[in-house]
């Protein structure tokens, strides 16, 4: 069955404002530098289920560990819990175009069972300040209508502007 998807491009340029960085006690968000592809993969499929991420489904290991092996990917882990028992709860993955000096947010997002938190609020400023740490001239994302019923509203209320809009058609 197919049906339209709106899909929506946005992009912050102003890195003026500053971000609010209050992680919530017992909560931290890490940077994977051991760049292990498990952690990717999990998330995509784990928080991409209610969403439709399907692209790297079909990716071999291999291909996992090609990506995350990218020297301007990054991937960022929120975790939460004593270190002794320490639960996942989100990621987001960005890559740096040193070429256009921009910044990708590629795919973000928080684990069902710790929605409705204020989490994915937390994890985009966190996002929005790795990125600024750059110093680009922007920092871009694609969402849809099929993304949490949320994330178009958090990249607004983030500072993103829409700079394209499309409607694309979807098979389920």
């Amino acid at each position: 069955m197919t049906s339209k998807v709106k899909r929506y491009f946005l992009e912050i340029k102003d890195f003026s404002n500053p971000v609010d960085l209050n992680i919530p006690e017992n909560y931290k968000i890490i940077l994977d530098e051991k760049k292990d592809f498990k952690y990717n993969k999990f998330f995509y499929k784990q928080i991409g289920v209610d969403h439709f991420w399907r692209d790297r489904l079909a990716w071999s290991e291999r291909e996992w560990f090609s990506y995350v092996q990218n020297d301007n990917l990054e991937t960022h882990i929120l975790k939460t819990g004593k270190e002794e028992n320490v639960d996942l709860v989100g990621f987001y993955e960005q890559e740096y175009h040193p070429k256009s000096n921009e910044v990708e947010l590629i795919n973000m997002g928080i684990l069902k069972e710790f929605r409705g938190l204020k989490l994915g609020s937390m994890l985009l400023n966190h996002a929005i300040a790795s990125a600024s740490r750059k110093n680009p001239k922007r920092m871009w994302v694609h969402t849809c209508s099929l993304d949490h019923k949320h994330a178009l509203q958090n990249y607004k209320s983030k500072g993103f502007e829409i700079f394209k809009e499309e409607e694309i058609d979807f098979v389920a």
